[in-house]
Order: structure tokens, then sequence, then C-alpha cells
């Protein structure tokens, strides 16, 4: 059985020396676990062993192990028990945390752990508490709500999980202090505003100043508030509706 964890390499936001990404520091050392996300096993059962903390994302993982002896992480949707069953695969049955084809999915049911394109793995819809419903069926598309508000086409053959991902309280989770914070690897944020002129573009002024621009940048200068999305892109085709906020382009 191979190594499912191996120390995560930490570069705190430099590169070469430089600082590369703002907000980035020393944290505590952390294991990176491999996640299956491909859920590849196909016809194979497998049983929950444990439900771990992942200190890599927002979601717990459970500890599989399959009857040829194979054990994997897989997310843990909300509700999973150790001893629980779950297995992979176009005739598996609908039950929370087996991996389906979009296809064989009914309407109504909330999946998780979306595969973009067949074969790739889960890339959308893993974070805590997550959860999209399949919509529909459009001609050779699957449609599904994902938790944005956004309504878009998938491949009837993409992979997704059933259920919704556990630790749904991590949202409203208090950091409670500083430290917490520095612990993590993440390091204090200032105010555009509060900075001089040469540092960020919301930066100078006299006194408590506001922006005084026509929108909100970044500190490279890019737009930060409202519809940043690229107006032509390649995903453009496959949304029937924007997220809750507003239309997509």
């Amino acid at each position: 059985m191979k190594n499912l964890k191996r120390i995560l390499a930490k570069n705190s936001g430099r590169s070469a020396g430089s600082l590369t990404i703002r907000h980035q520091g020393g944290r505590q050392k952390r294991f990176l676990r491999d996640i299956d996300f491909e859920r590849d096993k196909i016809g194979v059962t497998g049983r929950v062993e444990t439900i771990e903390y992942d200190p890599n994302r927002s979601a717990n993982i459970a500890l599989v192990v399959y009857e040829d002896g194979d054990r994997r992480y897989i997310l843990a949707p909300n509700g999973m028990e150790i001893g629980q069953k779950v297995i992979s695969g176009p005739s598996a049955p609908i039950e929370m945390g087996n991996a389906i084809p979009l296809g064989k999915i009914p309407i109504g049911t909330g999946i998780h752990n979306l595969e973009v394109r067949h074969g790739k793995g889960g890339q959308l819809v893993k974070s805590a508490g997550s959860l999209a419903h399949v919509q529909g069926k459009e001609g050779n598309f699957v449609l599904v709500k994902l938790p944005s508000g956004e309504v878009r086409r998938f491949d009837p053959e993409a992979y997704a999980t059933v259920g919704q991902v556990g630790r749904v309280e991590a949202k409203t989770e208090h950091i409670g202090s500083a430290g917490r914070k520095r612990r993590m690897g993440i390091r204090p944020t200032v105010r555009g505003v509060a900075m001089h002129p040469g540092a960020h573009p919301h930066g100078g002024g006299e006194g408590r100043s506001h922006i005084g621009l026509k929108y909100q940048k970044t500190v490279y200068g890019k737009r930060a508030v409202g519809k940043t999305r690229r107006r032509k892109k390649y995903s453009d085709k496959l949304i029937v509706s924007g997220r809750s906020f507003g239309p997509h382009h």
C-alpha cells in the first residue's frame, strides 16, 4: 500500500527569497494527504475505517479500505459514519458517499465532488458544507445547479458523489485569536487606503481619505469588485444561467 501522507513543503509566499504572494507566512508543519477525487475504484466496495481532520481543507476526510486491501482518503459527506459501505460506478445505488455518473443520478439529488471533465477527478463543490443539485437533462448534457446559484451543463459521463460535504458548521466557525491565524500560515492584511500611493492604488491622500477611484482595485491595479470574469471564456457555452448576484458576463 502506498503512503497516503507526506510532509507538505512550506514556501511562505516566497519564490527565490522574494515575496510573491501577500499574506502568507510561517505555519505549523503539516502533512499533505492524497485524496481520491477520481473515485475510480469502479465496482469495488469500500468500508469507512476512520474519519479524520485534514489541515489542508475545510472538510473532514474519511479513510476507506476496499475489498482488495487498497486504502484511500475521500471527502467525508455529512452524516457519514465509521463502518459505512461506499462504492463507485454506473450501477451504484443512490446513497450518500457513492460516486456515480451524472447521467445516472436522479433529478433533485444533492451531490458534491463534481467532475468538469470525465476522468479528471472532482474539481467543483468540495469545501465544507457545499452542496449542488442535479436540475435536469438538456440534450446531451446534465444540468447542475452549483452552490453559487449558477446552472451549468455537464457531461453525463462525469462522476459526482451523492450527498453534502461534511462539517457544515465550518462557515460559522470563529477563529478567536490572531495567533491561531498565524499558526495557519496567514499573515495580517493591511487596507490599501492605509498605505502610501506607491504601495497600493488606494493609497495616499490627506488624513482618512476614501479610495477616490471609479472602482476598487487590487494591489496590482486589476479590478477587484463586481464582474471580474473574462468576457469571452471557453465555458460560457456551458452556463445556462449565471450566479445569484447577476449574469455571468
